[in-house]
């Protein structure tokens, strides 16, 4: 279950990158970009188009599955490695001093 919905999250991050990048950019980040100024800011694009419906629907998948793995994986009973004993833990420690070596 774990990993067809780690699958699922994958294919919707990397859609969710793709359809990031192909929205317009509109702020114009410090005048980089050509001109606009403050023509562009409610342009005919609008605000509901597909691409921000698209980016909005699948943020909102993304956040479901985020939180979906979440859960199955606090579910399933293993621990994590800092809840396991170092190696340095399990060594007895040693309580005499040891024995002076004579020459």
């Amino acid at each position: 279950m774990t990993a067809i919905v780690l699958t699922i999250h994958l294919m919707i991050a990397l859609a969710l990158v793709v359809v990031v990048l192909l929205q317009r950019s509109e702020g114009g980040g410090l005048g980089i970009g050509g001109g606009g100024g403050m023509g562009s800011f409610m342009s005919a694009r609008g605000t509901a188009n597909l691409l921000t419906r698209a980016t909005a629907i699948l943020a909102a998948c993304f956040f479901g599955t985020s939180i979906l793995l979440a859960i199955l994986a606090g579910n399933t009973g293993t621990s994590s490695f800092l809840d396991r004993p170092s190696s340095s833990d399990s060594a007895p420690a040693r309580t005499e001093p040891a024995a002076p070596v004579s020459q």
